[in-house]
């Protein structure tokens, strides 16, 4: 575990030294810039599991296989983005969602890039290597309520945290993104519902997302209400809709992977 989170770590790291030391010096526009370092880190985030992973357990790295890709990676990117547009439309329900401004579509650039790196390189360590491996020592479900809490714990004392932020976020990063990993035993799908998430929030509906200080995208909006609708400083993902929506869709994940017998029971039992 310590391995693999070492070797992307310092993938991603040397991709951002050339970052700095050769693009940045260059007369290329920032979004494009922006987009060449994104689909680079997640390329050898990609490449540096799979070289890993092959070598160290002698077997096909079956979680990345290229047949699988298209159809988790609609799945994944369109879940993410559906999801964020109903926390959207609960908000606007309630009255407190209102559109400023439609800006162009290129400013969708940044947050898409962001986004890109996020999903790919947050998740490959995140639930192909910490969760895969505790998983395989300790089972499902001891697994999950481990990602459940330590999530939680790692989020307590964010900014603007709440009681309901902090479950939200244990939810949808501790609960839901695993089990999405359970059901499939495939990473694109996981990888792709948090790179469709973190685009769709400020990259098309204007929302804060409190991992990013990105301050446009398709739409400028101004969200107010009560933060238990809205998320307040958390954005829409730190919202009681975004809290049971996702605790939701980790029970159906669940229950499928059941169905498929995708759930480990720990060694000891």
């Amino acid at each position: 575990m310590i391995a693999g989170i070492a070797v992307i770590v310092l993938l991603v790291a040397f991709i951002e030294w050339l970052r700095s030391s050769i693009f940045d010096k260059t007369n290329l526009p920032d979004d494009l810039k922006a987009l060449i370092i994104a689909v680079a880190e997640a390329f050898i985030a990609t490449m540096g599991y799979i070289f890993l992973f092959r070598a160290y357990d002698r077997r096909r790295i079956y979680e990345l296989s290229a047949a699988t890709f298209i159809e988790n990676a609609f799945k994944g990117f369109s879940t993410g983005i559906i999801l964020q547009a109903l926390f959207i439309l609960i908000i606007y329900l309630a009255g407190t969602f209102l559109v400023l401004n439609v800006n162009p579509v290129s400013t969708m650039a940044s947050p898409f890039a962001f986004a890109l790196t996020a999903g790919f390189v947050a998740e490959i360590i995140i639930i192909g290597i910490v969760f895969r491996l505790l998983e395989e020592q300790t089972g499902t479900v001891t697994a999950l309520l481990i990602f459940i809490i330590l999530f939680a714990a790692l989020h307590i004392n964010v900014k603007g945290a709440t009681f309901v932020s902090v479950g939200a976020t244990a939810m949808q990063a501790g609960f839901m993104l695993p089990a999405a990993y359970v059901f499939s035993r495939n990473l694109w799908l996981p990888v792709f519902i948090h790179f469709g998430w973190d685009f769709a929030e400020p990259g098309i509906f204007g929302g804060i997302n409190p991992s990013t200080s990105i301050a446009q995208g398709l739409l400028t909006s101004k969200i107010d209400g009560n933060s238990l609708l809205t998320g307040g400083e958390s954005g829409p993902q730190g919202s009681l809709p975004s809290l049971m929506l996702c605790l939701l869709l980790g029970i159906i994940f669940l229950l499928l992977a059941k169905r498929k017998n995708n759930v480990i029971i720990p060694r000891w039992r």
